[in-house]
């Protein structure tokens, strides 16, 4: 029966992780099955329909952070484009093994909703819950690293708990087309054979539209060499797929065969494309702690030293220093500086971690499309790359946070919010901070082990009083985003 957004409907559920803690309590709202997987999360605000019909995502409990889910229901699964393929979705099925969130919104609202988001789950056997504390799972999965988990139904003590690992599965192999499919037969462009390693459907509809391609999908297992379907070819493109690449051992053999062709014809890879090409070609890939969901990864892009906002969605990374001669990064992550891509510097192969054409979005990347046909087309790409050293972490002890000052009644209140929360995090990351505040009923200057500064200045926010307070206390960086325009106007002055 359904409820408010408030009521606890459904059946009882529990998410058992495999490192014998407690199982976590919640109710029921799709599928009332047993499900075992890696459990994962991702960042993203919006975006469901999309990352449920992500073929990534294959074999996982996926945990979405953000708060609400289901207020916008699910789209027409029937609508299609002019290439055939959903209109709405990355895939022709859900790929996730489970779903956990915060709060369902039994109620949905948009103007594409065709159905609830707990009767498409049940209607394709996923189960879901809700009621779980999915910020206190997701730092849990950040302390652990990936784990496996199982979600029940209904449980009961004579329950057998076994936990399956996706990742010993070739997932790849389930996702991948069994069949040669071509789109945009008709286009004007360069034919390019694109490897179905999971290929999200978005991938197809930029290289097929808007940049009218002849897009020759194949299986992940194709064998270039012998080109069995004589298919005729001027590009190669590796999609994203889920899993560890090197259970794609085909795929691999194929890649290693195109890199050898002289003249060279163009590679793009993205995501798990940018795995196998970078094994093909000599390197080696590893296992992420947690891995990189979401659609809010800051990337630099090495050619430029810009820092893009790109949505991603993988578990594995590609070890850069095993890159061989003539290869080098050409992208890396800003939080936690992994590969984010690799590009040859004389011949036209390249691929990128993060996916450009993510129909959740963001889109900013999206342009890398256009450079892959480019170099198809014969169209000349300068390559100029930085030195991916120059932007390693530099490991802060001390930092300065500058506050709001004083606030009147009903102004504004969440400076202290946000500072407190600074001052949270900061810690959390064993750094050392120092608060100057001059306003002692804040949350941010109480004497508190968890939210309060090891140190508060009650001073003026004025350029000079917190120039004395760097002079005293030297510390490594200071942050005035967090104070409002108060602490903003100190910091331009003293810049």
């Amino acid at each position: 029966m359904n409820g408010s957004c408030l009521d606890h409907s459904g059946e009882r559920a529990v998410l058992r992780l495999a490192d014998g803690s407690l199982p976590i309590e919640g109710w029921s709202f799709g599928a009332p099955t047993s499900v075992s997987g890696e459990v994962v999360f991702n960042t993203g605000m919006v975006g469901y329909p999309e990352a449920l019909t992500d073929p990534s995502y294959r074999g996982q409990i996926l945990v979405l952070t953000f708060p609400l889910i289901g207020n916008y229901g699910v789209p027409d699964e029937t609508k299609l484009d002019e290439f055939g393929l959903p209109e709405y979705f990355e895939s022709r099925d859900i790929h996730i093994a489970g779903l956990v969130v915060s709060s369902y919104s039994w109620e949905h609202s948009h103007w594409c909703a065709e159905k609830s988001l707990a009767d498409w789950l049940k209607a394709k056997n996923v189960p879901a819950m809700y009621g779980v504390d999915t910020r206190a799972l997701t730092k849990k999965i950040r302390e652990l690293g990936a784990v496996l988990g199982r979600i029940d139904v209904n449980p009961s003590p004579q329950d057998v708990i076994v936990f399956d690992d996706p990742n010993k599965r070739n997932l790849v192999a389930e996702v991948s087309t069994k069949t040669i499919d071509t789109y945009g037969d008709n286009n004007s462009g360069p034919t390019i054979i694109a490897y179905d390693c999971g290929m999200k459907l978005n991938i197809i509809r930029y290289l097929a539209r808007e940049y009218q391609v002849k897009l020759v999908v194949v299986p992940f297992d194709y064998d270039l060499e012998k080109n069995p379907a004589n298919i005729p070819w001027e590009g190669l493109f590796l999609s994203n797929g889920p899993g560890d690449p090197n259970m794609c051992a085909a795929t691999i053999k194929s890649i290693k065969y195109a890199l050898q062709l002289e003249p060279p014809r163009p590679i793009f890879g993205i995501c798990l494309g940018n795995q196998l090409l970078s094994i093909a070609a000599g390197a080696q890939t590893y296992k992420l702690k947690y891995g990189n969901r979401g659609m809010n990864q800051p990337c630099i892009d090495l050619r430029t030293g810009r820092c893009y906002i790109t949505p991603q969605n993988h578990g594995y990374a590609v070890d850069p220093t095993t890159l061989p001669d003539g290869w080098q990064p050409l992208f890396i992550n800003a939080n936690d500086m992994t590969n984010e891509g690799v590009v040859h510097t004389t011949k036209p192969f390249f691929s990128v971690q993060f996916h450009p054409e993510a129909s959740g979005g963001p889109f900013d990347t999206a342009f890398l499309f256009g450079k892959f046909v480019g170099h198809v087309s014969q169209i000349p790409q300068p390559l100029m790359l930085q030195n991916s050293n120059a932007y390693n972490r530099v490991n802060y002890k001390k930092v300065l946070v500058v506050g709001s000052g004083g606030l009147s009644i009903g102004q504004a209140g969440e400076f202290d919010y946000s500072g407190s929360q600074c001052i949270k995090a900061l810690k959390e990351e064993g750094i050392r901070v120092i608060l100057v505040n001059p306003n002692i009923a804040t949350v941010q200057t109480s004497q508190d082990d968890v939210v309060g500064a090891d140190r508060v200045y009650f001073q003026p926010i004025t350029p000079a009083v917190v120039q004395d307070i760097i002079a005293r206390e030297r510390p490594d960086g200071i942050i005035v985003s967090m104070g409002g325009q108060t602490a903003l106007n100190v910091g331009i002055r003293l810049f």
